[in-house]
């Protein structure tokens, strides 16, 4: 399965983003607004500057308390981003991600951003993957 076909079976296709100079009060917020696990920082949408997830904030609440909520997300945020593009297999997405001990990509294209894809995106996606396969090995095995 590809990156692709993922992003096509999300129902929501868009990427929340917030843009530089945001508090972390803020980002909390949309997060916690939209149910969702990271925000992109991004001034026009299409290009990072870097990923605020949970574990960011929860990480900056550990060291220096609720004080922190009044910093720039800029403080806080992943500046460091591994992406995807839309041909890498789910496969290779996890890799990363496991390797990288983070749930959230961007897939990149030409430089810019054109979607973001969570490890439980990639999870569901080869789950539905392996069900298919198991159903048409029974209807081989079966002679349908």
């Amino acid at each position: 399965m590809l990156v692709q076909q993922i992003l096509n079976a999300k129902p929501q296709q868009g990427v929340t983003t917030v843009p530089p100079g945001t508090t972390l009060r803020e980002a909390v917020e949309v997060l916690s607004v939209r149910r969702i696990g990271a925000v992109i920082v991004s001034s026009d949408g299409k290009r990072i500057a870097g990923i605020l997830s949970e574990r960011d904030v929860v990480r900056e609440l550990g060291k220096r308390g609720a004080s922190c909520l009044d910093d720039p997300v800029e403080k806080v945020m992943t500046a460091a981003i591994v992406g995807c593009t839309r041909s890498d297999s789910a496969d290779q997405v996890l890799e990363r991600m496991t390797e990288g001990r983070f749930r959230h990509m961007p897939v990149m294209e030409d430089g810019q951003m054109v979607g973001l894809i969570s490890i439980g995106d990639v999870v569901k996606a080869r789950l539905d993957e392996l069900s298919m396969e198991k159903t048409a090995l029974e209807g081989m095995i079966k002679g349908f």
